[in-house]
This record gives C-alpha cells, structure tokens and sequence, in this order.
C-alpha cells in the first residue's frame, strides 16, 4: 500500500512538472512580427502598429529576473515592474477599443510578472488582429464612462506611449546589466538564429 502510495505521489510529482514546464515554453505572440498583409489600409496600417508594439514588448520584457524587475534609475522614476504594470494597463486601453468595451481598472495585483507579460501580448495580439480585419477603425473608440474618444487618439495615446515605455524597459534592463538579445533586428522584425 505504502509503495503504491508513493508511486501515485511520485506520478503526480512528475506529471506537474511536465505540466509547469508545458506552460513555461508556451509560444507567446510576437517573437517575431508576423508578415505584413498584402495590402494597406487604416486597418492593416493600425494593425502594423499594433504588432511592431508587441514586437518591442515581448523582447523588451523577454528573461527579465527580480533585479531587472526592481530596476529603477532614480527614485521618482518607476521602476522595471511599475513600467511593465503600466504597458499592461495601456494594452487594455488598446485592446477594449477593439472589443468596443468600456475600460475600468484593471486590478493585477495578484498577477505575477509572467502573467503580465503574456496578457499584454494576448491583448495586443487581439488587438492587431480585429484592426487587421477591419474596413473602419473609425470604429474602435476609447470609451471611459459615457466619453468616447476617437481612434486617432489611440495612436498618439496608448500605442505611442507604450512604444515609448518599451524603450525605458530596454534601456533599464542594459542598466541593470541584462541588455535583450543582441539577435533581435528591429527593424525587419526578426530575430537571428
């Protein structure tokens, strides 16, 4: 009975690191950004965006550990965590106007540094792919209460500032001596193998 007993401990032992290592090399959006549509319109532009974002995001982001994460150049500055928690905040912004959903606050308190992360590139990736379909983003407001506000401030709002808040992650995480992969090639997008 005994050895039956550790044998089901030792199989659900084993069956949950499987499990947790399953979920750690879970393929994220935007290790690359995907092909560029065939066409141009305010939707494929938007969506372009949108994916270049994620892009910057995911290897801004990519391997960071709690130092990176504490990061802070100075101490009226967010550091490497509040900056990741804003980028999220702003990728519910971008994704609510998509699903044309009112935004309220979003509480991430209990979510780890991972589950952030990976929600920002779902909600950018939702995003980019709505856009990427649509004939009209006129469409897609920032709705805040009874406030709707028109798309163009999207793209001078939250994907600008996320952009930009992308850049302080990258310039953070050199500082605290964990540059991104020098493999990554902004500009096509890719990265080298």
């Amino acid at each position: 009975m005994i050895r039956n007993n550790t044998l089901i401990v030792f199989l659900v032992l084993l069956s949950t690191l499987a499990y947790s290592q399953d979920n750690t090399n879970e393929q994220l959006p935007y290790y690359e950004v995907p092909e560029y549509s065939e066409s141009f319109s305010a939707g494929t532009v938007a969506a372009r965006m949108v994916d270049a974002l994620g892009f910057r995001f995911y290897w801004a982001s990519e391997g960071l550990n709690g130092t990176d994460l504490e990061y802070k150049p100075s101490e009226d500055v967010r550091s490497t965590a509040e900056t990741i928690d804003h980028i999220l905040d702003l990728s519910y912004i971008i994704v609510n106007s998509t699903l044309k959903q009112t935004n309220g606050k979003i509480n991430s308190s209990e979510m780890s540094y991972n589950e952030k992360r990976k929600q920002v590139l779902i909600n950018l990736k939702t995003a980019a792919d709505i856009l990427r379909e649509s004939d009209d983003i006129s469409q897609y407001k920032i709705i805040f209460g009874t406030n709707e506000i028109p798309f163009w401030n999207q793209v001078n709002g939250p994907i600008a500032d996320a952009i930009w808040h992308c850049g302080q992650l990258a310039s953070f995480r050199r500082s605290s001596g964990n540059p991104i992969n020098s493999n990554v090639n902004h500009f096509r997008g890719t990265v080298k193998q």
